[in-house]
């Protein structure tokens, strides 16, 4: 038996193409193509390695935020339900001083030091407010 190219005969290649091909660039215009990437390349690197490090900081409110109109109305001889209607709950309920109610909020913008702090503590004794301590200092780190 024969082959199937026997048979039917040799099949034609096509012609070789001779496309154009990219131009050689000069040495001179190749070396500045090649400087034009390099600092393309390093632009694009250096901007994200500055990005990266700008982290952004959330501003940080804790505790309870007291008006000075409501502080003005705690009064010595208040029940708890007076004071807290007034001021709300305190944050923190400490189960080793429960005669005492401390409110403490302090503002932290950005990566500052807390720049508004307020320590407010209530002493009660039988359920009635007998000592209304305003102005104390809080950690200078916060």
């Amino acid at each position: 038996m024969r082959g199937y190219y026997d048979a039917v005969g040799s099949l034609a290649l096509p012609p070789i193409c001779r496309c154009p091909t990219k131009p050689q660039l000069k040495p001179d215009v190749q070396a500045e193509y090649v400087m034009r990437r390099l600092l393309t390349l390093a632009l694009i690197f250096s901007t994200l390695a500055f990005s990266s490090g700008c982290v952004y900081r959330a501003n940080i409110s804790q505790g309870n935020l007291l008006e000075q109109e409501d502080l003005d109305q705690v009064e010595i001889g208040m029940t708890r339900n007076q004071v807290r209607f007034l001021l709300g709950t305190p944050l923190i309920d400490d189960p080793f001083h429960q005669e005492r109610w401390d409110y403490i909020y302090y503002i932290r913008i950005g990566r500052d030091d807390a720049t508004f702090k307020r320590w407010v503590t209530i002493v009660f004794a039988d359920d009635i407010v007998t000592e209304l301590r305003t102005d104390q200092e809080l950690d200078p780190n916060l």
